[in-house]
């Protein structure tokens, strides 16, 4: 089964909104992380963890922009890719969400909840071989 088949869409946002409307963003929309783009350019990734980890040290954190507090190294994969390849991905980069590219244009996210929703078409013998 390939990424594309069970991705999910992907919510944005700019890097100069501030830590707190990202928070409120994904607490309104029922989400655990949002990407950050700039035009059609995936800049970064805000995550809950992000998130309390930032608040954690500092609560006037949230007056900042995402842009300063993101995490900037992004693991992507293809849509075309194989569920398979997500899941070793995640596992090697210990993340639970992995952006979808198409053609470089972002198109969607994956985690690891859609993988173990999925878990019955992974190929058996990429897993264990």
């Amino acid at each position: 089964m390939h990424v594309k088949e069970i991705m999910k869409s992907v919510k944005t946002l700019k890097g100069d909104i501030s830590l707190k409307e990202a928070a409120k963003f994904m607490a309104d929309n029922s989400i655990s992380c949002v990407l950050i783009v700039d035009g059609d350019e995936l800049k970064g990734i805000v995550t809950e963890r992000d998130v309390l980890k930032q608040v954690s040290k500092d609560v006037s954190v949230l007056k900042k922009p995402v842009k300063d507090v993101m995490s900037t190294e992004i693991i992507t994969i293809s849509a075309d890719s194989y569920i398979d390849d997500a899941a070793e991905l995640m596992t090697k980069y210990k993340i639970k969400k992995l952006p979808v590219l198409d053609k470089g244009n972002l198109v969607g996210i994956i985690t690891s909840t859609d993988l173990v929703s999925n878990a019955g078409d992974f190929n058996e013998f990429s897993l264990f071989g």
